[in-house]
């Protein structure tokens, strides 16, 4: 991914994003909002405990970067499901300036120019899914539980009943979250990855109880199992736990920490 430092944002982008004039997205980091304590700088939710009005300022510099309005986003709802939302111009709002009248959404799609969808990270995957050819866009939240729903997969399917999307036209861009290296798991956990016909590419033991899973190889190959190519594909080199400093991390942070925000806007 590319970083960009513009006042007062650093945020990251998809280099083979860039080729499409129609749209734009970003991927933030901690750097450049009004929040403070472990809420520094740029946090995304209203729910953690920080400042409302630092938050909603926090919004209105992300869709500045983005070229649009905070009456443009739409935000999810994620309680790490494979529940799709379509979303609409009268969706626009709803999560920062407006309530939402939906729950459970971890998966937003849309083609409706000036609609801007958000989803929110701390180490989980975000997803991200271009259709050039039909101009649609999706975001997911792919936790180990979206990952093992395949929601990427469910989103790209979506895609193709409501707007005719061929999988190996689209771009996908998987962005910033934990690495396999940090991401230790339980047996549990890792008898939900076991069935994937690619476990041990993903899984590696590392004792009796614990496994380490890697979420990117794994979403990785949901996609390419979904028909989008594999030079289509960008992923994104590096760990939200790993650099504590520069994204928000659930793990490093014990959960003391904000929330990084996913967003693709369609422009008018």
């Amino acid at each position: 991914m590319k970083e960009h430092k513009e006042s007062p944002l650093r945020y990251l982008t998809f280099q083979s994003f860039e080729q499409f004039e129609w749209m734009t997205h970003l991927f933030t980091t901690r750097h450049g909002g009004c929040s403070s304590n472990e809420f520094s700088t740029l946090n995304l939710s209203f729910t953690r405990g920080d400042n409302p009005e630092c938050v909603l300022e926090n919004y209105s510099r992300v869709a500045s970067a983005l070229g649009g309005g905070i009456t443009e986003i739409v935000c999810s709802d994620q309680t790490h499901t494979d529940h799709i939302r379509i979303v609409t111009k009268d969706d626009c709002g709803k999560g920062v300036i407006r309530q939402r009248d939906y729950t459970d959404i971890d998966g937003l799609i849309t083609n409706e120019p000036g609609v801007t969808l958000a989803c929110f990270f701390a180490d989980c995957v975000p997803v991200y899914l271009v259709d050039p050819v039909h101009r649609v866009v999706g975001l997911c939240h792919s936790g180990w539980r979206g990952t093992k729903l395949k929601i990427s997969a469910k989103m790209l399917q979506k895609m193709n009943e409501l707007y005719g999307t061929n999988p190996t036209e689209v771009y996908a861009g998987i962005g910033p979250c934990i690495c396999g290296n940090c991401y230790e798991i339980g047996n549990d956990v890792a008898k939900e990855f076991m069935e994937f016909s690619f476990a041990d590419e993903i899984l590696q033991k590392t004792d009796e109880e614990h496994y380490h899973l890697d979420l990117v190889k794994t979403n990785e190959k949901i996609l390419l199992q979904a028909g989008v190519l594999k030079e289509k594909i960008e992923l994104p080199g590096i760990c939200t736990c790993c650099n504590p400093e520069f994204l928000f991390s659930h793990r490093a942070s014990h959960g003391k920490r904000g929330n990084l925000g996913a967003f693709i806007r369609i422009k008018p």
